[in-house]
């Protein structure tokens, strides 16, 4: 059974170095058993987040737990804790057996019990029969296997992740993220992934958590920071997204930039400027004049087509702004061409309000 009280507590975290504040009043839990990502561009404060949960940073300001015990003062060794860098941190000299136990030789297991659970890491990891190469025969996705099994032989309580598939290369990548997942839910221990991909995040976490300038700006599953961005970094930041410039009439209708009212459901004061988010692949491009009648529509002309294999994007240009369309390219289903004026529409729930 989980267990309810957070793998991972940070309560008003804070972390200075001089003048500059890299973590700004963070407060985070991540449950037991979870997967969670913490993602943001390069600098939000994402990796330095997680270096302050494996020991490798204290603290300027709150309070860190794991599993409830106060850890922000302890050393790495004397946390509950593990950490995949994105290097793998490997030693070239050892063999894939000597890495996997070098941390169990450390603390002075016996023998016997470092022979076993080292097989059973590089199972866990599906390495049997590279027991005795060393690194530099591996390929990359080995690699990182090893320095998973190296991290896992410790039976962490969590395990910390900084970017563990940056170095491999696109469908690697992709398949090491089905890996990874399934990885966890058969240990079942609490991963804290760090990543500034969108995509690999949206794939892989039970909940995420979006950082900017050392803030965290929104936690959620996946769904729900995709569907429902908490502002309009968030909108922009995660997957594609259309932002139109409007502001609240109402708490049921914006007026956009061209003065057409539309509607959209928010809590924000009226007289309020804000952004309308709308995902590419929300909108629907149709004959001019034909668009769905329950559907809110604009005109324009296409500009540019993206060819994405199984997707088209096109990009229409109005005459206050321009917009993308992402629709499906299926075999019989009669496409637009560039300059072809068109009707642009979407569904009145698919469009989000966001404030900066």
């Amino acid at each position: 059974m989980p267990s309810v009280t957070p793998a991972v507590g940070l309560y008003g975290i804070t972390k200075r170095f001089g003048e500059v504040t890299a973590v700004d009043q963070v407060d985070l839990e991540i449950g037991d058993g979870e997967f969670f990502a913490l993602l943001g561009p390069s600098g939000c404060g994402k990796t330095t987040t997680l270096r302050l949960v494996a020991g490798l940073e204290f603290p300027t300001e709150g309070s860190l737990q794991i599993f409830g015990d106060e850890v922000g003062t302890l050393p790495p060794n004397k946390r509950p804790v593990n950490t995949v860098f994105q290097n793998y941190a490997l030693f070239p000299h050892m063999t894939v057996e000597e890495n996997v136990g070098f941390g169990l030789r450390m603390q002075r297991v016996p023998k016997d019990r470092i022979a076993a659970r080292v097989r059973d890491a590089i199972g866990l990891v599906h390495m049997e029969g590279m027991e005795h190469r060393r690194s530099n025969q591996l390929s990359g996705g080995q690699q990182q296997r090893v320095a998973l099994a190296r991290a896992l032989v410790n039976s962490p309580k969590v395990l910390l992740l900084d970017e563990p598939l940056g170095a491999l290369d696109l469908k690697l990548r992709q398949a090491m993220q089905t890996e990874l997942k399934g990885l966890q839910r058969e240990v079942g221990i609490t991963f804290v992934f760090v990543t500034h991909d969108q995509g690999e995040a949206l794939a892989m976490s039970d909940r995420m958590g979006v950082m900017d300038s050392g803030r965290l700006l929104q936690v959620g599953t996946p769904e729900e920071i995709y569907s429902r961005p908490a502002n309009r970094f968030v909108a922009d930041f995660i997957g594609q997204t259309n932002l139109l410039d409007a502001m609240v009439m109402d708490h049921e209708t914006v007026t956009l930039t061209n003065g057409i009212r539309i509607p959209a459901a928010s809590e924000v004061a009226p007289g309020t400027k804000v952004s309308i988010s709308l995902r590419p692949e929300q909108a629907m491009i149709s004959r001019l004049g034909e668009a769905p009648s329950q559907h809110t529509s604009v005109d324009g002309c296409i500009e540019q087509i993206t060819y994405l294999g199984n997707a088209l994007v096109y990009r229409v240009v109005f005459e206050w702004m321009t917009m993308d369309v992402r629709a499906e390219n299926r075999p019989g289903v009669e496409q637009a061409s560039v300059g072809d004026n068109v009707s642009v529409s979407w569904e009145p729930a698919a469009a989000t309000v966001v404030q900066d």
